[in-house]
């Protein structure tokens, strides 16, 4: 069982992945492997809508996020992290959901675990929450909670660390997504078949 914590902020070892990290201890504890991506600082190109990916495989832009998709069956659960922008989740890790999602086969995603986690001074997290869950529910992936919803507060590393809930939040989440990757892992020993989806359909709202 591993898990990969993609960390979108531009500080590599900021307030993100301070909480991040915390998960990241916890799965550890818990006998889950995981792994932390850092998508860096240079710009990340948006999807263009080429259909490239659809077409001939990959994302026309061949950078981070084909290397990601193809490393998509390591990992049974994806936890992604974000600083709290003007109430949302930040453009570079956006741009980069975006693509992964979109070129990559949904026989990688379907049926793992997700969870977002974001950061904040001080407003604007639960919209920015929201807005990452939104990939995982569109992907036919399974949400994991925790106490409270996933968030840290402070302007620097050092203030996240004071926040005794949002660390107990992460801890928690940590907790949660190391017992339902066992639960998943003993249905299949068990037997339970997976469920087998209908043919998807596509409407249009004219």
């Amino acid at each position: 069982m591993k898990v990969l914590l993609i960390n979108g902020s531009p500080n590599e070892y900021g307030c993100t992945f301070t909480a991040l990290n915390e998960v990241a201890e916890t799965l550890k504890k818990n006998d889950v492997e995981s792994e932390i991506l850092w998508l860096g600082k240079k710009p990340m190109p948006d999807c263009i809508a080429c259909n490239h990916c659809r077409t001939k495989g990959g994302c026309v832009y061949n950078d981070l996020v084909n290397q990601t998709s193809e490393r998509m069956d390591e990992f049974d659960a994806l936890i992604v992290g974000s600083p709290v922008y003007y109430g949302g989740a930040n453009g570079r890790l956006t741009s980069f959901l975006d693509r992964l999602m979109y070129s990559t086969p949904g026989s990688k995603l379907e049926g793992k675990l997700g969870a977002s986690v974001v950061s904040c001074r001080r407003g604007g997290a639960t919209a920015a929450f929201e807005r990452l869950n939104m990939y995982f529910t569109i992907m036919n992936m399974h949400i994991v909670g925790s106490q409270y919803w996933n968030q840290v507060h402070g302007r620097n590393p050092d203030d996240v660390r004071k926040d005794e809930e949002g660390l107990q939040t992460m801890r928690t989440l940590g907790q949660n997504m190391a017992y339902l990757l066992k639960a998943q892992k003993s249905a299949v020993d068990s037997g339970v078949e997976k469920p087998k989806y209908e043919e998807k359909i596509f409407t249009n709202f004219i």
